[in-house]
């Protein structure tokens, strides 16, 4: 089941980056930048994949501000 959505994922990064790649010919920052979130996407799709558990980044934003909304209330 997880190999079939791994290859999907993995389907879906190669069209990106095969679509988009000869449009950033001569612009090293943006394929620099484009290749580095593309990786970091990659990895955290692979991650929810694997760990499904991992909390997101609301629930972080969630414990840092919840003391504040004390307050504030």
């Amino acid at each position: 089941m997880k190999l079939g959505s791994l290859l999907g994922i993995t389907v879906i990064f190669v069209i990106m980056i095969v679509m988009e790649w000869p449009r950033l010919r001569h612009l090293r920052r943006e394929r620099t930048a484009f290749a580095v979130l593309t990786a970091i996407g990659y990895l955290l799709a692979l991650l929810l994949l694997y760990y499904p558990e991992v909390p997101g980044p609301t629930q972080m934003f969630e414990m840092f501000y919840k003391p504040f909304t004390s307050i504030l209330e």
